[in-house]
């Protein structure tokens, strides 16, 4: 597995596995690596305070003593590496320091120092090798008994030379070690943002699918209500004038039980159809099953239905709560209507709905401005709803009452408007359930398209019910 960059850090600043180091140090093989390298210069500089000490006339132990602290200050340079490379400079004229000189300028190159500070004392250690260079070829390369006399030249430029060898190796790779560790470190706290918003935006489409199973479930609700509750309060409509004319009039109370009868067969097969959608995720057919399944939908007009993904069982019953929704009015639609391509209920329809409320005793007057053009299924279908809901609304809370229907249809929208009187007194209502979702429902589906919709009694004692639709197919 690949580290992130807070783990490395968190391992370096010793909060991971790895134990932290002494004082400063966030290793130990790092404290390791620098006391072994300050032992070796000071080393290094005790043994050249020797030659320095006789040439200079000082004690030897004072020399090779400040030499030997002068060489262990390399323990210093992850601290102070500016530190570190002035002592450095200060030793050069002793002609000690080789170690310390060099360590110490590959430390500062590779640290976060300013590169005019780099710049400044790197040209100063530099410049003190040059000098003590030329200083000593002047004094070893002369006249000797070969009769060798160097030209002019050769003193200067071996000097800038050996000055330059000794000072841009460890400078340069300094600089290319700590450019290639800023790198890192950039790719590290950009892998450490890349992940945090990978995370954001996981977090994120969790929220979305959550969002969008609730909008399925409401979705759902929606349809089913539509598709059970109309056929359900006709079906005790019905009942309830059965129960009347029983015994008045035996020919219409058999239609009465037919028609119940039918609802009830058209509700019970619409509810196995959505149910058994939401079972389909769970076992899918074989090859043989699946192809007659599918043919069936076919013949069924439920391709609809089934084109949507295995995957979303949630939409899958709302396309065919849909498609079943849409099977009270079925046939009496335009072929080349858009809403009868979608599998739901369409403008033209609502005559035959109408007609389902005359059935069931209720006195509907149906009135229609302007002529039926064909819009957006969505839209035909959701002014259809609204019709739809009213009436159960009526039968459910105002039964005998007079019921306009209005439909208006405009060049750019859709105006139904559903207003009943008070009911007459001493007519008992169907006893139906109410459960407050109609009307909700209805709204939802107003304002999903950018519509208006207002409910509400009127002055009268009655209850109106008026949207406007925009078509913006």
């Amino acid at each position: 597995m690949t580290e992130t960059g807070e783990s490395v850090e968190a391992r370096d600043q010793g909060r991971g596995d790895a134990p932290r180091g002494p004082l400063w140090w966030t290793r130990r093989r790092s404290a390791v690596l620098d006391v072994g390298l300050a032992l070796v210069s000071g080393a290094e500089c005790a043994a050249q305070g020797v030659p320095f000490a006789r040439e200079a006339g000082i004690p030897v132990g004072l020399s090779v003593a400040l030499g030997a602290l002068a060489g262990l200050s390399l323990v210093l340079r992850r601290r102070w590496p500016i530190a570190v490379v002035l002592v450095a400079i200060a030793v050069t004229p002793a002609q000690m320091g080789a170690v310390l000189g060099t360590v110490g300028l590959y430390t500062l190159a590779a640290s976060d120092v300013p590169r005019r500070i780099i710049a400044l004392l790197a040209g100063m250690q530099g410049l003190g090798s040059l000098i003590v260079a030329t200083v000593e070829l002047r004094r070893n390369v002369g006249r000797d008994d070969y009769g060798y006399d160097p030209p002019v030249w050769f003193v200067p430029l071996v000097s800038v030379l050996m000055s330059v060898g000794v000072t841009a190796p460890p400078v340069l790779l300094g600089l290319y070690v700590g450019a290639r560790r800023r790198l890192v470190e950039s790719l590290r706290e950009r892998a450490d943002g890349l992940e945090r918003e990978l995370s954001l935006l996981a977090d994120r489409a969790e929220e979305r699918a959550e969002w969008a199973r609730n909008e399925e479930r409401t979705r759902i609700a929606r349809e089913m209500h539509d598709v059970v509750a109309h056929r359900v309060s006709l079906m005790v409509v019905h009942a309830a004038a059965l129960q009347a004319v029983a015994r008045k009039d035996p020919e219409k109370a058999s239609r009465n039980a037919v028609l119940i009868g039918d609802m009830g067969r058209q509700a019970l097969t619409e509810l196995r159809t959505m149910l058994g959608v939401l079972r389909s995720h769970e076992v899918k057919p074989s090859g043989a099953a699946q192809t007659s399944a599918q043919t069936s939908a076919q013949a069924s007009g439920e391709a609809s239905a089934g084109a949507v993904d295995a995957g979303r069982p949630l939409a899958r019953v709302a396309e065919v709560a849909e498609v079943a929704a849409g099977r009270d009015s079925a046939g009496s639609g335009d072929p080349g209507d858009g809403s009868e391509e979608s599998g739901g209920p369409c403008l033209r329809e609502l005559g035959a709905l109408v007609g389902q409320s005359r059935a069931a005793g209720m006195s509907v007057e149906l009135s229609v401005e302007g002529e039926v053009r064909s819009y957006a299924w969505r839209v035909e279908q959701t002014a259809y709803r609204v019709v739809q809901e009213a009436l159960t609304n009526v039968h459910k809370h105002a039964a005998g009452a007079r019921t306009r229907v209005r439909l208006a249809c405009r060049a750019g929208e859709v105006a139904v408007l559903v207003e009943n009187e008070a009911p007459a007194e001493g007519v008992r209502g169907a006893g139906l359930p109410s459960g407050g979702n109609g009307l909700v429902g209805m709204r939802e589906r107003v304002a999903a398209l950018g519509g208006g919709f207002v409910s509400g009694p009127t002055e009268a004692g009655g209850f109106r019910v008026s949207a406007v639709i925009p078509d913006r197919g």
